[in-house]
């Protein structure tokens, strides 16, 4: 079983833009690319994992979010760096499309994109990181067992003025690139079973 970093989407990889639906509106921060590049060179498998209830608010089809996540493989590619897969949570109970309106076990922070990934692809959840800009993101760290690292970006800071009294992270940092830079400095540690 190899670790992983279970990367947010948005606020986290590329700017938050409310509901993305379409592809040519995404917009990467300046350093993504370099960071999940440096992440693929250190031999941690990038998994994308991100609640997307704008399918479930009828904003969004699921096809449309493939082609976003393809457009997003080519921006990443260009630069040479890769993401092994996307896995999305399209659901919200308050959702007005019905096939998508319910509760799951998916929606962050639950833990079942965590718990697909790591059965399609062979991942070790206690030897991987969570980097997110919510406390959904260090709640869904703490429910499989990873190290959580949150970043000011995105709700990065407003989320870290009104923490949880349960809940914390293992680090919060400025933004993607402080977070690659964080993990590979501790990655010895991260990597070993505690």
């Amino acid at each position: 079983m190899r670790p992983a970093i279970f990367l947010d989407r948005d606020g986290t990889m590329i700017e938050d833009a409310g509901y993305l639906t379409r592809a040519e509106d995404i917009a990467f921060f300046p350093w993504t690319v370099d960071a999940v590049r440096a992440l693929n060179r250190a031999g941690f498998i990038i998994v994308v994992v991100t609640n997307q209830s704008a399918i479930a608010r009828g904003l969004l089809t699921e096809a449309g979010l493939a082609e976003i996540h393809d457009r997003l493989d080519e921006l990443l590619h260009a630069g040479r760096a890769s993401v092994a897969a996307y896995y999305y949570c399209p659901h919200h109970p308050d959702g007005p499309v019905a096939a998508y309106a319910t509760k799951c076990n998916c929606r962050k922070p639950a833990c079942g994109l965590v718990d697909r990934a790591v059965r399609d692809l062979d991942l070790d959840p206690a030897r991987s990181v969570v980097v997110g800009d919510k406390w959904v993101d260090v709640g869904l760290a703490r429910a499989v067992g990873a190290t959580a690292v949150m970043v000011r970006t995105g709700y990065g800071t407003a989320e870290e003025a009104t923490p949880p009294a349960d809940l914390r992270a293992d680090a919060i940092v400025d933004n993607l690139a402080a977070a690659a830079s964080w993990i590979l400095q501790n990655q010895p540690r991260i990597r070993s079973h505690e």
